[in-house]
């Protein structure tokens, strides 16, 4: 059928994506929880990095579940990529490293999609092309800004947000 054909397409992205974000040693699946009813029935997300074996995906930390998240979000993209996404302080939980993981992911994805990615975070925040603040100079007036960094050096900005 088409659903068992698209899931089995995400679930191999997903295992791909997922090991692209962690390491290659780490386990992965999705797994529907009755084969004999697939469009009814619930599909378990089993996420196992390295060095741990949780029973449940609720076990694991907050980058853990952000970066398994991310990786099914981009399994699905690649079922159908779409012309722009739009991430809300997905990186949030995240720690540096995992940042610097996601970013990556953003950036080699972004040569397909633009993605728009609000965030609070500086190291994702310098490592974007175009930058759009919103601020509010008077009381109940709100105006955005803009920085294209393509025009810049990327590694000085960074150096200069982070310091």
């Amino acid at each position: 059928t088409a659903f068992l054909d698209s899931f089995n397409l995400v679930r191999s992205h997903f295992q791909h994506v997922f090991r692209s974000l962690f390491t290659e040693d780490d386990d992965c699946d999705l797994v529907l929880v009755d084969t004999n009813d697939p469009l009814e029935c619930d599909i378990d997300i089993i996420a196992k990095p390295k060095g741990k074996r949780p029973k449940s995906i609720s076990q694991l930390s907050g980058g853990e579940k952000t970066l398994t998240a991310i990786a099914l979000l981009f399994s699905l993209y690649l079922l159908k990529p779409a012309p722009f996404c739009v991430f809300d302080e997905v990186d949030a939980p995240l720690d540096d490293i995992n940042i610097e993981k996601f970013n990556g992911i953003v950036r080699k994805f972004s040569k397909e999609s633009q993605f728009v990615i609000i965030t609070h975070n500086k190291l994702t925040m310098a490592d974007v092309d175009v930058l759009y603040g919103v601020y509010m100079e008077d009381q109940g007036v709100s105006s955005v800004t803009s920085v294209d960094f393509r025009k810049y050096d990327h590694e000085v900005v960074l150096e200069q947000l982070v310091n």
